[in-house]
């Protein structure tokens, strides 16, 4: 440390001056410069870049675009694929399926998988092996179980057919997916046993999260199990229930494995949705047109953000995050 003298002939050490603000928030440890902050968000965004942007501009720019038959484009086609599109003769019975699909699917999900969520949380003998075996069907691929129920509901060896004959419930068998009465209550089903698992695991740890004592609370008060379920349970679960209820808004909208590979050996598209309906008309229909599939994709990405802007709209989900 350097010495300066005093004036009284003593030597006294020599404070050294703090240094500036600017350096001393370059020497703090820990700060993260722009550059090395780059350095780690930089694989993320190059992902979404990769995964998002581009194909999002890919999809637009091939919606405003002229293909051959062979998937070549020719030119620009300007907004006459969108006016294909909205003109298509089965337009409205693909809008028309796509509501049901989407309002039963979630609506049933929501209330099975809530009365799901309710059992789980209860404390009983083999609830380990119900938990394992409600979350099985969310770790197998769509393709598989759908196929798999393709197999179930076979008209000539389907195993629903050949026990429901065994029961003498009916007396020949169903054709629950070539039949019209019978395919969309079909396709139905298999959405929402595959939307179940992980929607009551949602409503689960919803229910885990409400106090013990709240409920001590209300049994003290004298409050009836109906009570506590209607004044307690369910508004403190409303969180939980948004969130399932949103994210199966997107999935099911966007559920293509299902809704094609039960509905695949039926023609035209009198049992499809908008999403299927934007795939055959690029692969099945006659129209072969690439350009129209990808407005058909444009129009599905702008109708499943309005609707969920709807929804959180009506049920005022500032308010409900905020509870």
């Amino acid at each position: 440390m350097p010495h300066q003298l005093s004036e009284a002939g003593v030597t006294e050490p020599v404070t050294p001056a703090p240094p500036s603000p600017r350096r001393r928030r370059r020497l703090q440890p820990g700060r993260a410069t722009p550059w090395s902050a780059l350095l780690w968000l930089g694989p993320s965004l190059l992902l979404i870049f990769g995964v998002v942007i581009f194909p999002a501009f890919e999809l637009i720019r091939a919606s405003l675009s002229d293909y051959s038959i062979t998937g070549l484009r020719k030119g620009s086609a300007g907004l006459k694929n969108y006016t294909d599109v909205l003109a298509h003769p089965d337009l409205w019975v693909v809008l028309r399926n796509t509501g049901i699909w989407v309002i039963v699917v979630v609506a049933l999900t929501i209330l099975i998988s809530l009365a799901l969520a309710q059992l789980m949380a209860k404390d009983f003998v083999g609830r380990r092996i119900m938990r394992w075996s409600i979350i099985v069907p969310w770790a197998a691929s769509l393709v598989i179980t759908a196929r798999l129920f393709t197999l179930i509901l076979d008209y000539n060896h389907g195993i629903l057919n050949r026990l429901l004959i065994w029961l003498h419930l009916i007396n020949e068998p169903v054709d629950f997916l070539g039949d019209d009465r019978f395919t969309m209550p079909s396709m139905i089903g298999v959405g929402v046993f595959v939307s179940i698992p992980f929607t009551a695991y949602v409503l689960l740890a919803g229910l885990n999260s409400i106090p013990d004592d709240i409920y001590e609370a209300a049994r003290v008060d004298g409050a009836r199990p109906s009570q506590i379920y209607r004044l307690i349970t369910l508004p403190l679960l409303r969180p939980a229930i948004l969130v399932a209820s949103v994210l199966n808004l997107i999935y099911v909208f966007n559920s293509f494995p299902v809704v094609y590979t039960l509905n695949d050996r039926n023609p035209g598209f009198s049992h499809d949705t908008s999403i299927t309906f934007s795939y055959k008309l690029a692969f099945k229909s006659a129209e072969h047109s690439v350009g129209m599939s990808a407005a058909a994709g444009i129009f599905n990405v702008v109708l499943i953000l309005l609707v969920v802007m709807v929804y959180l709209r009506l049920i005022k989900w500032k308010e409900v995050t905020q509870a």
